[in-house]
């Protein structure tokens, strides 16, 4: 045991510490005892008690006893009465006999309880039994006076236990056979002082005031904040709706029709095949939008559906257009809002979970966000296309530098790639865009300009949030997760 500055310790304490040391004065005692002894809440001896024990001013032991307590079918005996007692009770108010019907409906006893309580009833020689020509007819023999008068060992045990007093051996077996009560193992503990904490005690009386160390370290609390990367797609959400865009709905299994043909995607393109993307396994198919609006994707595919272009020229398949598959890219919300209806002027977005088979490394995932848009009106042009991704990548991002390239995708024309140079990974491509083709947009019955885009949103987070692995966005450490700031986006 250390020894310690006596008068600095025991200016320190708290009031219900002081009283806990008092009472240990008399010697050892459990924290019930204590608690008496202080004229305390039991709850406060045993706070004291644990910070005592830290302070090291006492010993405090532990130790296992073991008890009993009542089950539900104990506590509802000793509630209504034991099932003899209340059979016995009933046959003593029907004059002492009575035919084991009138007894049954007396006692109000079920079936169950009722054989129980006649068996220990013959079994200690209450009753006598006798069959008569009205039936079974039951007698007390007048043995069963101690249970009338309360003096029944069963019931008197019944009672204890749940007083928490200790009872005989026998009717502890008793109750334990009859499923009236249960042992438990309790832990108690036993405090006493040490050296140390006898010392304090002295000290205590010329104490007036307590002391505090107001320089002393204090445990660093954690409040409780969204994960950070939550917190960011939640402000892009909040930013975007803010300046007027209209978010979509997400969907995670979509149909062929929606990831590749309507977005003009040729169904022999190599990107639609298994090593590119995922496809369900059940069920395979699904339903598809109305036939007309079939019709028209079909035409655009076959012969350009009179919108100047020739299409692919190949012959159409509505079964590989209904093929369900997880989402490849989020432009498959962008497809399902033309399909549906678009507002002219209109701006809509959508964060959508992704899949594709790839190689996960500090900027791929096979499992990704995407943050896909796009923007129809009658004076819509390329260069706000451009303002827009370099807007969405320098104030919801934080990019320093930017840079576009000319890209190619099937539905877009002409088509640009941004990409923005990462501190520690360098120039990494945030996002492919373009102006979407009118084989794509006329068809549908939408005659304006609609530019649009589809960006790794997790990438843009690696920015925003200073890491340089995009899977830490979905990591679990914890030192990470405490230490993070508040996200704030623009």
């Amino acid at each position: 045991m250390v020894s310690l500055d006596s008068s600095k310790v025991a200016a320190s304490l708290s009031e219900i510490e002081k009283k806990t040391l008092r009472a240990l004065e008399a010697g050892k005692g459990k924290p019930e005892e204590i608690a008496k002894r202080a004229a305390m809440p039991i709850d406060s001896v045993r706070r004291a008690l644990q910070w005592l024990k830290e302070k090291q001013l006492i010993e405090l032991r532990e130790h296992s006893e073991r008890g009993m307590k009542l089950t539900a079918a104990g506590k509802s005996s000793l509630g209504k009465g034991l099932p003899e007692k209340m059979f016995i009770e009933a046959l003593a108010e029907l004059g002492g006999k009575g035919l084991m019907e009138a007894v049954r409906q007396k006692s109000q006893l079920n079936t169950p309880e009722f054989n129980v309580a006649m068996g220990l009833a013959k079994k200690n020689a209450w009753v006598s039994i006798h069959k008569t020509e009205k039936g079974v007819q039951i007698e007390l023999t007048g043995l069963e006076k101690p249970l009338l008068e309360g003096k029944y060992e069963l019931e008197k045990a019944l009672k204890a236990v749940e007083e928490g007093k200790e009872i005989g051996e026998k009717e502890r077996k008793e109750l334990l056979r009859r499923g009236l009560a249960e042992e438990i193992t309790a832990v108690k503990r036993t405090a006493k002082l040490n050296q140390n904490g006898e010392e304090a005690v002295r000290q205590i009386a010329g104490i007036k005031k307590r002391s505090y160390n107001v320089y002393g370290e204090v445990p660093r609390i954690f409040i409780g904040k969204r994960q950070p990367y939550v917190q960011f797609l939640n402000q892009v959400r909040e930013k975007l709706v803010s300046l007027g865009f209209k978010e979509m709905k997400e969907r995670l299994i979509v149909q062929e029709f929606y990831n590749f043909d309507v977005l003009f995607q040729p169904q022999n393109h190599p990107a639609r095949d298994w090593s590119d993307t995922y496809q369900l396994k059940r069920p395979r198919f699904g339903k598809l939008p109305d036939k007309r609006i079939v019709a028209k994707i079909k035409a655009a595919h076959e012969n350009g559906a009179g919108t100047g272009s020739r299409g692919w020229g190949y012959k159409w398949s509505e079964k590989i257009a209904s093929r369900l598959m997880p989402n490849a890219h989020g432009t498959t919300a962008d497809a399902r809002q033309l399909v549906e209806g678009v507002s002219v002027p209109g701006k809509y977005f959508v964060i959508n979970r992704c899949y594709r088979p790839d190689v996960p490394d500090a900027s791929h995932l096979v499992e990704f966000n995407q943050l896909d848009g796009f923007v129809v009106g009658k004076e819509i042009n390329f260069r706000h296309l451009l303002g827009i991704l370099r807007e969405i990548a320098v104030e919801i991002g934080g990019a320093e530098e930017v840079k576009f390239y000319p890209d190619y995708y099937p539905f877009t024309e002409p088509s640009v790639q941004l990409s923005a140079k990462h501190p520690k990974l360098g120039w990494i491509e945030l996002a492919g865009a373009g102006i979407f083709r009118p084989e794509m947009t006329e068809p549908l019955g939408i005659k304006e300009r609609a530019i649009a885009w589809g960006l790794g949103i997790d990438r843009l987070a690696a920015f925003k949030l200073g890491i340089s692995d995009i899977r830490y966005l979905f990591a679990q450490d914890l030192n990470w997760l405490r230490k993070s700031k508040m996200v704030r986006v623009g």
